[in-house]
């Protein structure tokens, strides 16, 4: 079922997604609503789930892994218990940032960050060419991110 929000609950989202350490008067401020109901709609989102948490966005290139990959998996075979299996064992790989089930001839879309090339080899030589029922592995570097929308389109 669809979460109904008005532009108001927008607002409020856009302004924690902007900067999730805003306090409530400051958003209230914000968007043009008292305190008591600005915090009580934010408590709304919250409990329906609409507000899942709260995060720190860590710029990846001044932590070290300024490789981005994004890799293509193929599975050899396609049942809920290999790609079960598959799941359990790279979401234990620290370099897998994200980690998507997809259709088409994919199976599966990881976004990888590293520091270097040799770093990349490494992780794929010795974990992700070694996970069970892996049939073809296709990689693509990101150059540039030009485009990071965490807010509500």
């Amino acid at each position: 079922m669809a979460i109904t929000i008005d532009h108001v609950d927008r607002e409020i989202l856009n302004a924690l997604v902007e900067d999730s350490r805003i306090s409530i008067v400051q958003l209230s401020e914000r968007i043009g609503l008292s305190a008591t109901p600005c915090k009580r709609r934010v408590a709304r989102l919250q409990d329906m789930g609409l507000i899942a948490g709260y995060s720190v966005e860590i710029d990846r290139t001044a932590a070290g892994f300024g490789i981005t990959a994004y890799v293509s998996v193929e599975l050899e075979r396609k049942d809920a218990e290999h790609i079960s299996a598959f799941q359990r064992d790279v979401a234990l790989f620290e370099e897998v940032v994200t980690g998507t089930l997809m259709t088409g001839a994919q199976d599966f879309l990881l976004e990888v960050a590293v520091g270097s090339l040799e770093e990349y080899d490494a992780f794929l030589q010795n974990k992700l060419l070694k996970a069970d029922g892996v049939k073809n592995i296709k990689s693509r570097f990101a150059l540039k991110k030009f485009i990071n929308r965490p807010r509500l389109p």
